[in-house]
């Protein structure tokens, strides 16, 4: 399900000019500093804001052309819109909330997929609660249920962890995560935040002072030396090979990591990161070492200011070490030399 956004609409000192789509389903994360335009552009996408000049497409649909005069409104667009404050209203109960979306769709959902998108958010517990009853993660919980069973085209989420604070965002990242790889719809989300962008997104949108400066996949932007985004080591999609002990195998293309055991079956599909600062370099193959993990990579590229960021090709995955300037210049390293990466620890991220 492709959709197509082209904008511009000028705020006094500040101009938002963007073109960018996607053909595919998945999370597109709008990243960048506050003040970017990112905000702006859900709204404009969710009929809520209407630019001065502008085209967004969704699924086939011309929803805005300012060339044609064509708009169609907020109510009509089947958009399912995700706010910081979650905006439940205080009055109904957690079930009540979930069907005000649902009672508005073009295609209202069944009671089998009712339930399913309350299986998936874990509502199972809350639906006979009101919303001071609720946690803030638990809220956003119930704000998704209700923009899913809308039946969107397209999901936005407008930093939907901003307001929660580090143990209520742990809570609700694994719903979206499973939310991203089991409904199929193009997703937007608003972030500022890296590490929250790459553990959730598929690709990436970067913009500043309302300009695109950088879009790709997150697997390459978020790898990339000397790009508009700091490198945050290596994003690396991998799949449960076996468990051998207290330990898991992921694999993926460049190679095997091995991580704590975890409580997935064989063939699941886990996103991993690594940062910059676990990737330790060595020239020759390391023999007595108590690391697990030992990657065969190519050097091919150094840049960084202050510490040596050195850019590795691991099979067709890429990653970012970051290491002294000493220390680079004592391994000689440079671009085309076969390095071994030391990997000191793995950041699992995908949903149980």
């Amino acid at each position: 399900m492709s959709v197509e956004i082209a904008l511009r609409h000028g705020f006094g000192g500040f101009t938002l000019d963007v073109q960018f789509g996607t053909e595919r389903a998945g999370v597109t994360a709008l990243f960048g500093p506050s003040g970017a335009g990112k905000t702006t552009i859900v709204n404009a996408i969710a009929g809520l804001f209407r630019p001065q000049q502008g085209r967004i497409v969704i699924a086939g649909r011309v929803v805005l052309d300012t060339a044609t005069g064509s708009f169609t409104p907020a109510v009509a667009r089947r958009i399912g819109y995700v706010f910081q404050d979650a905006r439940l209203f205080p009055h109904m109960r957690v079930a009540d909330n979930l069907r005000f979306g649902w009672r508005r769709a073009k295609r209202p959902a069944d009671e089998a997929e009712i339930a399913q998108v309350v299986a998936m958010l874990g509502l199972e517990g809350l639906l006979d609660r009101r919303p001071r009853a609720l946690s803030g993660g638990e809220k956003s919980r119930v704000a998704l249920g209700r923009a899913l069973l809308s039946a969107p085209d397209i999901l936005l989420l407008d930093e939907p962890l901003a307001a929660l604070d580090a143990a209520r965002r742990a809570e609700i990242l694994p719903y979206l995560e499973r939310l991203r790889d089991e409904t199929r719809l193009p997703i937007f989300l608003v972030s500022h935040n890296v590490d929250e962008v790459a553990r959730l997104a598929d690709d990436v949108v970067m913009l500043r002072d309302g300009r695109v400066v950088a879009q790709g996949s997150v697997f390459d932007l978020l790898t990339r030396i000397g790009g508009e985004i700091e490198p945050v080591g290596a994003v690396l999609d991998t799949a449960v090979g076996e468990h051998r002990d207290d330990l898991t195998v992921l694999r993926f293309d460049g190679g095997e990591l091995f991580v704590p055991r975890l409580a997935r079956a064989v063939g699941t599909r886990v996103r991993v990161r690594i940062r910059a600062e676990d990737i330790m370099l060595a020239r020759d193959e390391p023999k007595a070492i108590s690391a697990n993990n030992l990657l065969p990579a190519m050097i091919t590229a150094i840049g960084g200011t202050g510490q040596a960021d050195i850019e590795l090709a691991i099979g067709a995955s890429r990653a970012v070490a970051r290491i002294t300037r000493a220390s680079a210049a004592r391994l000689q390293l440079a671009p085309g030399v076969a390095v071994f990466a030391v990997v000191k620890s793995v950041i699992v991220d995908s949903a149980s």
